[in-house]
């Protein structure tokens, strides 16, 4: 699980020239370049308000230590040429597990955030009987791939529902299978596996922090965000910081109720507007459930259905959505998800037709977006996870820098 214990929040990411702050001086260095991109030892020092020496210190440690790297000289109009440094794509190493209730992800992202593997083994329910030898072997090839650059490896990510074996009638699986995730501990079973330090997100929570570091999450403070999969999910960022909430389950919009017909126990959202219904509506019509998730959701032999779904969904989500920001006043919705692109534009294109139509009285009406990561979202926030526990300035996760104030 995320540490969620309280703690200060940190506004302005600046570091300290006393004696002692050595490490927590690098990381603000290097929080400070991967936020803006590669930065003249001046800006570095305007942005982190460091001396120019002991930046110039920090920087020349770094790039010995094979983290940052020097780049050719900028000539500029006015002074001398400055010399860009930026982050060492090889200086570090991750690897993100995405275990799901469809398919399993194993990715290797370097330290600037390219993804260098990728593996996927897809089933029909999450077996942990047949799930842990397929993660084993996919995680020898993804350190194959690798080769020597795996000893820089830091550590482990995993995303994963926080209840795993629930909603067995859902998927239809077999309740013996799903039951044997009550009495495993994943972090613990993948720390042995590979004799790494693990980290661990609820799996939408996972796909939030990578769209908060790498994606939308760059230009807006607060956020809800939302990712159709097998299920809709979501994650939560409030002044520019993931919030996991007590238990790690904040965003989970997936189980928000919607209203009750009848003497009916209320669903929930996931029973409307998750991919896996899309599937199920494919399949009782004779076509392949998985073409929910390519682009044959939008020709022209589907489309009648995938139109049925949308109806469906894009009232439910706008629901979702308005109950909300009435109660959290966000800036953005940003929604995601292993959709066809364009069948994630017609979403948002629809759910803001139904906002259309909604009262706003005494909130503000937040603005959709698309999300920028995708499908690996998830596998790659497992994988941003341990990158921000090795080199992110303090304990709280993805800092949101007030160092923009000072530009």
């Amino acid at each position: 699980m995320m540490d969620n214990a309280p703690h200060s929040p940190l506004r302005h990411p600046v570091g300290s020239n006393q004696v002692g702050m050595r490490q927590f001086n690098e990381r603000i260095v290097l929080q400070a370049i991967r936020l803006h991109g590669p930065l003249p030892k001046a800006d570095v020092g305007r942005l982190t308000r460091l001396s120019m020496q002991t930046v110039s210190m920090i920087v020349d440690r770094l790039i010995d230590d094979g983290l940052l790297a020097r780049q050719p000289r900028v000539r500029g109009r006015i002074g001398q040429p400055s010399v860009p440094i930026a982050l060492r794509a090889d200086g570090a190493f991750t690897i993100g597990i995405k275990v799901g209730r469809r398919s399993l992800d194993v990715l290797a992202m370097d330290f600037v955030g390219n993804v260098c593997s990728r593996d996927v083994f897809e089933y029909t329910y999450p077996d942990p009987a047949m799930l842990f030898p397929a993660l084993e072997a996919r995680l020898a090839r993804t350190n194959a791939v690798l080769g020597a650059r795996a000893k820089k490896v830091v550590g482990v990510g995993v995303a994963a529902p926080l209840w795993l074996g629930g909603w067995r009638d859902f998927l239809g699986a077999p309740p013996e299978a799903l039951e044997a995730w009550n009495e495993i501990d994943i972090r613990a079973r993948i720390e042995t596996m590979t004799g790494l330090p693990v980290e661990f997100a609820k799996d939408t929570t996972a796909a939030c922090a990578a769209e908060l570091v790498m994606g939308q999450g760059r230009g807006i403070h607060n956020f809800l965000y939302l990712f159709v999969g097998t299920f809709i999910g979501g994650g939560l960022v409030i002044d520019g910081r993931l919030h996991g909430g007590p238990h790690g389950n904040a965003g989970a919009v997936g189980s928000i109720p919607l209203a009750r017909s009848g003497t009916k126990p209320a669903r929930q959202l996931l029973h409307a507007a998750s991919g896996f219904v899309l599937e199920r509506i494919f399949a009782d019509a004779g076509a392949p459930p998985a073409a929910a998730h390519d682009h044959r959701a939008l020709g022209p032999e589907l489309w009648r259905l995938t139109e049925q779904w949308l109806d469906t969904a894009c009232p439910a989500i706008a629901t979702a959505l308005t109950n909300a920001s009435a109660l959290l006043d966000l800036e953005a919705v940003v929604i995601d998800g292993e959709l066809d692109r364009q069948l994630l534009r017609e979403i948002i294109r629809r759910t803001e037709r139904v906002l259309d139509r909604f009262e706003w009285e005494g909130m503000v009406r937040p603005q959709l977006l698309e999300g920028a990561i995708g499908a690996d979202a998830r596998a790659m926030g497992g994988a941003i996870l341990p990158l921000y526990a090795h080199f992110a300035p303090v304990h709280e996760l993805f800092l949101k820098p007030a160092v923009e104030a000072a530009l």
